[in-house]
């Protein structure tokens, strides 16, 4: 998986309104309810993160999820980090 540039990572990041991109990598920070609203969600996007193979940078602060996602064998963004976006997406904020 090749490393993505600045530009393509930017172009990207249009269809992920809660996502920035700084320190060679894409974050996000989401708020829950709660604590156990915010474990869930964690819970779910853990099974993701074994389908797909990636695995993020997060840290969990009561109702709290930071998520920091960076492909280490590329040594930046790639695709991987954006089909994990994708699925947490799906996970924090479901479509109604």
């Amino acid at each position: 998986m090749s490393k993505l540039t600045a530009q393509e990572i930017e172009t990207k990041l249009l269809r992920f309104p809660d996502w920035e991109y700084y320190d060679n990598a894409i974050h996000a920070e989401f708020e829950f309810e709660n604590f156990k609203d915010c474990f869930s969600a964690m819970s779910r996007i853990a099974f993701e993160c074994e389908a797909l193979n990636h695995h993020p940078n997060w840290t969990n602060v009561y109702n709290v999820l930071t998520i920091t996602l960076s492909t280490h064998d590329a040594g930046g963004v790639t695709m991987k980090d954006f089909n994990l976006a994708e699925a947490i997406e799906h996970i924090v904020e479901p479509e109604e």
